[in-house]
């Protein structure tokens, strides 16, 4: 009895291995024709050259295209009170002047509590504060400036009693026509961390 018989025999047929229809394929001599490339077969690409085949595709912007109208820049009313005056800075949105292209027309109207009549230590007050934003609110209707103001943006600074007084007013009965206009309030004070050492508070008496 031949123990070896079985061995050979596998050997001499490796069709356990391979399908019959995949070994006469390979042992025919008529070329293998390539078939086409479905979509789970198609070939990988680097991600760098897919950036450059992105960038290479999107041109110029379209000039006949729609265009998105953007959204016009607010007017500012700066409210800086300290303890000894009340300043409020009237603004409009940058624009360039047609006379000097280098220079920007922003500032409409700059008042101070001296301005209105104001004397020394009055200037400080709560009622020169409240009466400096009446001014004001009434020199923005007379001079038509609100046919230009769609939104206004209120920038409190410092901690004087005007802050609170400016307030009061565009709240009150002369503040009716801008008040509906005011889009955000924002406090600008500026807060101080480190630096220098503080000037000795002054001492009375």
């Amino acid at each position: 009895m031949n123990i070896f018989r079985p061995l050979t025999k596998l050997v001499g047929r490796p069709s356990w291995i391979l399908p019959s229809p995949f070994t006469r394929a390979i042992s025919s001599s008529t070329p293998l024709t390539a078939s086409p490339l479905t979509r789970r077969d198609t070939p990988s690409i680097n991600f760098g050259d897919w950036l450059d085949r992105q960038s290479n595709r999107s041109g110029p912007p379209d000039v006949n295209g729609p265009m998105e109208l953007s959204k016009p820049q607010p007017h500012r009313m700066h409210v800086y009170a300290t303890k000894h005056n009340t300043h409020i800075t009237f603004t409009q949105p940058p624009r360039k002047d047609p006379a000097n292209p280098g220079k920007q027309i922003d500032v409409l109207m700059s008042l101070s509590a001296g301005n209105i009549g104001f004397k020394k230590a009055g200037r400080g007050s709560y009622d020169a504060g409240y009466q400096l934003a009446a001014f004001v609110l009434k020199q923005i209707q007379e001079r038509g400036l609100m046919r230009d103001l769609h939104s206004l943006e209120v920038v409190l600074r410092g901690f004087g009693k005007g802050r609170e007084a400016v307030t009061k007013a565009l709240l009150g009965s002369e503040g009716y026509l801008v008040r509906n206009k005011i889009s955000s309030v924002k406090d600008a004070t500026r807060l101080k961390f480190g630096g220098s050492r503080s000037p000795k508070p002054r001492r009375l008496g």
